[in-house]
């Protein structure tokens, strides 16, 4: 390898799309990489995002840019169905990896990936990056300090609107079969960003329900059934012994946004968005030791160099500055690979819980 870490990006646009906006940024002004090569859907998308992105290499085929000796470290930035053969053809190749979310159908899959990692001696980073976020990193800390006393229980809510007519580019979310529907990308990510905080679930019961469907295309008028679900809830027990739970609603005019909520001995800490977005919402933190909730600022020291440009590039930017470290230093790092099979494995078992109507195991 070079001094730099020379990086493909797989999914490279030259006008939209979440590497454009999202990866592009992140990367930029990142000294331990150099972005060497892109690939599209077609050649000439190619030619036009290496121009954007100003990348040397440019391929219309995703395959030649995972086998091209000049790149070091792969990113993969299409959505789960139009992944398949990238993750392990990349570390086939002796690449490092950093796949979108998720990263797989099923925790099966995505532990065959990370053992072939393990086994390639390469490292790997996954797009669960809402873990970095200052305020979560902060009650994170605060939890681990015992700052509130035994951890009783943890909950999560979090509620997103969405209006009854969808893009076709957005089609796939409405099939439950297709792996990137609202339990997959809105539970894996509130879920992983829940359990950095409030430690691991052992053990869930879930219910889930389909309320809004069909769903309207709109470059065509078509109407799609609906399989995937829009309400979420689960409980169960977190490793600690506390009962965690997590319910999300998705669907209507309106919706809040995150209020997660850990309930201990001695007080209450409550994180709650200002907005319904995802992975880049502003959260503020309060405390309450028995004579009401009071503001806790998020310490400058959480904050990260590149805080201004937003929380999902912020966030980003912090997975790449961990990878490289990885890179570097041949010691794994997360969100990673280990970090996927252990999200991937709590989705199976709520969707387990569902189809059964029992409680069960994680993992």
């Amino acid at each position: 390898m070079t001094d730099t870490i020379r990086i493909g990006v797989v999914g490279a646009h030259s006008e939209r799309g979440w590497g454009r906006w999202v990866h592009l940024p992140a990367l930029t002004g990142l000294d331990d990489y150099t972005l060497t090569a892109v690939a599209s859907t077609s050649q000439e998308s190619a030619d036009a995002a290496a121009h954007a992105w100003g990348a040397s290499l440019a391929f219309g085929d995703a395959h030649e840019l995972l086998n091209h000796p000049d790149v070091d470290l792969v990113t993969i930035a299409v959505q789960l169905p139009r992944r398949e053969g990238l993750i392990d053809g990349a570390i086939r190749a002796g690449k490092h990896v950093y796949s979108e979310w998720p990263v797989a159908l099923d925790a099966a899959t995505a532990a065959g990936y990370r053992d072939a990692a393990v086994a390639a001696g390469v490292q790997s980073a996954v797009g669960l990056q809402s873990r970095h976020h200052p305020a979560v990193r902060f009650v994170a800390d605060l939890l681990e300090e015992d700052s509130i006393g035994d951890l009783l229980s943890a909950s999560l809510t979090y509620s997103l609107p969405a209006p009854e007519t969808a893009s076709e580019r957005y089609a796939d979310l409405f099939d439950a079969e297709k792996g990137v529907n609202h339990l997959t990308i809105v539970g894996g990510h509130s879920l992983n960003m829940f359990c950095q905080m409030a430690g691991a679930f052992t053990e869930v019961s879930a219910t889930m329900a389909t309320r809004i469907s069909p769903v309207t295309i709109l470059e065509t008028g078509h109407q799609v059934t609906v399989t995937s679900p829009d309400q979420i809830a689960v409980s169960g027990s977190l490793e600690s012994g506390a009962v965690g739970s997590a319910q999300i609603m998705t669907g209507g005019p309106a919706g809040e946004g995150f209020r997660i909520a850990f309930h201990g001995r001695r007080g209450r800490l409550v994180l709650a968005s200002r907005d319904a977005s995802l992975v880049a919402p502003q959260l503020d933190v309060t405390l309450d030791e028995g004579d009401g909730a009071a503001p806790l600022p998020v310490p400058d020291r959480y904050q990260t160099p590149s805080a201004a440009e937003g929380p999902v590039v912020a966030n980003v930017r912090q997975v790449y500055r961990d990878l490289a470290e990885s890179i570097r230093g041949g010691t794994a790092t997360g969100p990673d690979l280990t970090t996927a099979v252990q999200t991937h494995r709590l989705l199976d078992a709520i969707k387990r819980s569902v189809e059964t109507g029992n409680r069960q195991p994680v993992g």
